[in-house]
């Protein structure tokens, strides 16, 4: 791979990180810019506010991390990260139907976002030619004088007295999250800004560690979705310490977890199956109830635009946020890092172009299954298209058989991962099994889980 000067990444959270990673490969040195100060501790940092809830890798960006940093999954591991096997270890609930217990061939890793994140930013740290800024606040780009080659970024460290520096670079990268001035930087420089896609939800949701009570037999992961009419869910996950994360979720103001402690036992009672709600209620906490509320998914369409400045590039939430119960994020970042390292390998020209259109694939298969499963809900506001209708009526009977079929539940199990595309649940073999099988779906049981292959592209926000 050619090999350059100086790149720049700005934001340290997982997208940033592992864009570092890969930029290593191709550059001497690379500098990743952090407006918040590194905690010393695993402590969520105020410009993660969902840092404190439950996340995980997902099957296929445990593996894609991995591949990234070598060996760094057996690390977690060792310093307490939970490895689970989706239908095996995690008990899950979706769409009102516990699905068999299956393997899927592919692990996922349980563990905060803080512990995840500090054990890679570690690993990217101990690089040749990384070096971390933090507490800068990152305050526009440098250009070139015709204005469409970018050169660097301006920084403004968050010490006293400090006064604006120029940071050049041959190459940027944004992973500064769903509050990227990206759009604004292109706007000022005389770009288009990208289509914006803002789908709302008005998702709550509150999460509490707690310590499971001597002889609690309970798996290493419970999730539980909404259905019609409940939109209401929960995902009760093992993590380093010998802690359980609970994170309980609603949709729409009225099924926003209450913040007080027995409003919160009473919501877990609710959705949790009574043995877990049991194991709950006897759990000792051993955290206070943080909360977060995540208003609408935001999708920035880069790959449409006709032009673009050289040497910039966007990833991670920058890109595309999606709604945080299904742990998408970090894997769909980790797989944006992958095909980066892709297309820096073929080179810099037309590196922008090559690297959205990767990126919009990854996006949007993961932005199908998340929004179409919410648009099951009559809850969530938005177009449904006669795709989406037909598709979460399939998915209705799918899900019934999922409950008996291995051969069923694992091919939803390994979408869920995001190992396998939506289309696979539509493959002739599952297909057959599916439109065959006796028994019809509850009224009402439409398909509530980041499984779905039907269209959203047309979905209003």
């Amino acid at each position: 791979m050619p090999r350059n000067g100086h790149a720049v990444v700005l934001g340290a959270w997982i997208a940033g990180l592992l864009a570092a990673r890969v930029l290593t490969d191709s550059h001497d040195r690379v500098t990743v810019i952090e407006r918040d100060r590194i905690p010393a501790a695993d402590d969520p940092r105020r410009g993660v506010p969902q840092g404190g809830h439950t996340h995980g890798l997902m099957p296929r960006g445990a593996h894609a991390v991995d591949q990234l940093l070598p060996g760094v999954l057996d690390e977690l591991t060792r310093a307490g990260a939970v490895p689970v096997e989706p239908l095996v270890d995690i008990r899950a609930v979706i769409g009102g139907r516990r699905l068999l217990r299956t393997p899927i061939g592919a692990a996922a890793v349980q563990a905060t976002r803080p512990f995840l994140e500090r054990h890679i930013r570690e690993r990217v740290r101990t690089l040749s030619g990384v070096e971390l800024l933090a507490g800068c606040d990152v305050v526009g780009l440098l250009a070139d004088g015709t204005g469409t080659r970018i050169t660097g970024v301006r920084v403004l460290r968050r010490d006293a007295g400090s006064a604006v520096e120029s940071v050049p670079a041959e190459l940027v990268v944004d992973a500064t999250g769903r509050a990227s001035r990206t759009p604004v930087w292109l706007e000022a420089l005389g770009f288009d800004r990208p289509v914006e896609d803002r789908p709302r939800i008005d998702l709550g949701y509150a999460s509490r560690h707690l310590r499971l009570a001597p002889g609690a037999d309970v798996e290493a992961s419970v999730m539980v979705g909404a259905v019609p009419g409940n939109a209401r869910g929960m995902a009760f996950n093992a993590v380093e310490g010998g802690l359980r994360l609970l994170t309980l979720a609603g949709i729409g103001r009225a099924n926003h977890p209450p913040a007080d402690d027995e409003g919160f036992l009473e919501f877990a009672a609710a959705v949790a199956p009574p043995d877990v709600a049991a194991a709950i209620r006897a759990a000792e906490p051993t955290s206070g109830i943080t909360h977060y509320r995540f208003p609408a998914y935001q999708r920035r369409h880069y790959r449409r635009l006709r032009r673009f400045p050289d040497g910039l590039l966007v990833a991670g939430d920058a890109v595309c946020s999606f709604n945080p119960i299904y742990a998408q994020g970090m894997t769909v970042a980790a797989v944006e890092a992958l095909e980066l390292r892709r297309c820096l390998a073929d080179g810099r020209a037309g590196l922008a172009r090559r690297y959205f259109a990767a990126v919009d694939r990854i996006v949007h298969r993961a932005w199908q299954m998340s929004l179409g499963s919410d648009l099951a809900l009559p809850e969530v506001a938005g177009k449904r298209t006669l795709g989406i209708r037909l598709m979460n009526a399939y998915m209705a009977r799918l899900l019934v058989l999922a409950e008996r079929d291995p051969v069923v539940a694992r091919q939803f199990g390994r979408v869920i991962g995001l190992l396998d595309a939506p289309t696979a649940l539509t493959r002739p073999a599952i297909l057959r099994r599916v439109l065959s099988a006796r028994g019809e779906p509850a009224p009402g049981r439409n398909a509530i889980g980041p499984a779905t292959a039907g269209d959203v592209s047309q979905v209003s926000p």
